[in-house]
């Protein structure tokens, strides 16, 4: 055998070897390793997306909890003002209660007092009469009695 020959078949093999592979083989593997090459390009951006989306959740929810903190703080301040205001809502009506009582209590008081005056005129011009009746030495008929009364409260009512 001829070793120009076996080079000559060789290198006709190797060029249909090559051929074969760049029209047949060649293109599928391409197409597999850019879509490969795509996806994982793609992969990489939609980490980078998370990445950002994360970040940003992360910012909107600090800022969330911030501002519920802030309403959390606005609605106790409010709950106190509101129950500073019932109390002193609260203590305002027991007082003008207290004063209304008291203000009807006295003048309970003042009525009783003048009746009890006036009964205790009457019960002192009775006994008057009745002791100058004795000195007297007579008998006082109802009707001068009543009107011995009447003058004499009128007098000391007047006093």
């Amino acid at each position: 055998m001829n070793i120009n020959a076996t080079l000559i078949g060789q290198t006709i093999s190797f060029v249909l070897l090559v051929i074969i592979t760049v029209k047949w083989i060649w293109p599928p593997l391409a197409a597999a390793m850019e879509e490969r090459r795509k996806k994982i390009a793609e992969g990489l951006e939609a980490a980078e997306r998370s990445k950002s989306d994360l970040a940003e959740a992360e910012s909107k929810i600090a800022e969330m909890l911030k501002e519920a903190k802030m309403e959390a703080v606005e609605i106790l301040d409010a709950a106190h003002k509101r129950s500073a205001e019932i109390v002193a809502q609260s203590r305002h009506e027991a007082h003008a209660e207290g004063e209304k009582i008291l203000a009807h209590t006295q003048a309970q008081i003042q009525s009783e007092i003048k009746q009890a005056q006036s009964e205790l005129r009457k019960q002192v011009s009775e006994l008057v009469v009745l002791g100058a009746g004795k000195i007297l030495d007579r008998e006082i008929n109802a009707q001068d009695h009543a009107s011995i009364i009447n003058e004499l409260a009128v007098q000391i009512e007047g006093e």
